[in-house]
């Protein structure tokens, strides 16, 4: 049973590589077109979503989500989840309907054709250099001013050891939101580690549920409250899936 079980997964997770690579060549020309200039990006967002739906699709996946406060599409916020898997990126996409540019990791540009599109859409900082954290603020600052929103998965990673809940925060959103005075939106992610975690032979189809939590207000704040900020923002969705974990 397990040898079969294993063969399925492999076959699954081949099959998620090839449609995520196929899906991105086929609509390649159209990104191309709609990444060359920030005010093409709303147009971007929507081919963004369309793309993670038909993903989590063709994967078996189903997105179920509670939404605690109602996102306003003419704001911007601050978008932060818990970190486990590579579809967080797709969920993401599906739950957060504002447009919104992730903060990532430059290595994600090592990718082969993901990477360019990532290039060309993100903000990129590369945590070794001091120059290029500073540049995250300014490129932030700027697509904040088109009324775009910011997503970051605040612990920068995603956590090695497999018992981590939820891993430490850096400090990088709680500063944004604060000099911006944007409202963080927590966002807890259940189910992605547990239905496609990076471990190869692991998970199976499913229902991906997540919760958007109410809006943490930073109006007022300065970066002396940003520890403030961290801790409570981390101890709310540390607790909530603390709690989803013992109810399942």
């Amino acid at each position: 049973m397990n040898f079969l079980l294993n063969i399925f997964r492999l076959i699954w997770r081949i099959w998620f590589y090839g449609v995520f690579l196929m899906t991105i060549i086929v609509i390649f020309p159209v990104l191309i077109i709609v990444t060359s200039s920030d005010k093409f990006y709303p147009i971007f967002f929507s081919i963004a979503r369309a793309w993670a739906k038909t993903i989590l699709f063709l994967m078996g996946f189903k997105a179920k989500t509670d939404y605690q406060e109602k996102i306003h599409p003419k704001k911007s916020y601050m978008f932060i989840a818990n970190h486990t898997s590579m579809i967080d990126i797709m969920l993401m996409f599906v739950v957060a309907k504002n447009p919104f540019v992730f903060v990532g990791k430059k290595e994600l540009t090592k990718v082969p054709i993901f990477g360019y599109i990532f290039r060309r859409t993100c903000i990129l900082v590369d945590r070794s250099c001091n120059k290029s954290r500073r540049e995250v603020y300014f490129r932030a600052q700027k697509r904040l001013k088109d009324g775009v929103s910011i997503c970051i998965f605040p612990e920068g990673k995603v956590p090695d050891d497999e018992s981590i809940v939820l891993d430490v925060f850096q400090n990088g959103a709680f500063r944004l939101a604060i000099e911006h005075q944007i409202p963080i939106i927590p966002i807890s992610f259940y189910d992605c580690k547990r239905l496609f975690s990076f471990t190869f032979f692991s998970g199976k189809p499913g229902t991906l549920r997540s919760k958007v939590h109410p809006f943490i207000d930073t109006t007022g704040l300065t970066l002396k409250d940003r520890e403030v900020l961290k801790k409570q923002s981390f101890d709310l969705l540390h607790n909530d899936l603390l709690a989803d974990l013992a109810k399942h």
